[in-house]
């Protein structure tokens, strides 16, 4: 029996020397859409925290009206609150600061927290304020002396 031998010869043609190539045209496309996609939902991501940032000029000096009263919430180590040098629980501390806040709508409040104090505490101090709608608090500080 006798057995064809076939060739297989490589066609080249010139119309397949354009597959080569890479089209990136629909890749461009989709990245322009993305893009327009992105910049249209961007602004709708922001957050709507209201925030009054303080001004650089001091406020004007009224010689007649009294000096505001600054009741001052520091949580210790042990996560133990003083409300002016009294301690409370949070329980207690929403209670009287509901009181003051009823008899003084203006109420300031400036919280401390010492060094060490586990943050949950003072999360706590704080969403009793938020709670009490109590707007007027500042956060105390150190110096770099060491003193607040």
């Amino acid at each position: 029996m006798r057995t064809k031998k076939r060739t297989f010869r490589k066609i080249h043609r010139e119309g397949h020397s354009s597959l080569n190539e890479l089209n990136i045209t629909p890749l461009l496309d989709l990245v322009f859409v993305l893009l327009v996609i992105f910049i249209i939902t961007t602004p709708q991501l922001t957050n709507s925290l209201e925030i009054n940032p303080p001004s650089g000029k001091p406020p004007p000096a009224k010689p007649d009206a009294p000096k505001p009263k600054i009741n001052r919430i520091v949580v210790d180590d042990q996560g133990q609150a003083f409300l002016n040098r009294e301690p409370v629980t949070i329980a207690v501390l929403k209670t009287k600061l509901q009181q003051m806040k009823s008899a003084d709508p203006e109420l300031g409040v400036v919280v401390e927290g010492s060094e060490e104090v586990d943050y949950q505490n003072m999360i706590n101090v704080l969403d009793v304020l938020q709670q009490l709608d109590i707007t007027k608090v500042g956060l105390a500080t150190e110096a770099a002396g060491g003193r607040p």
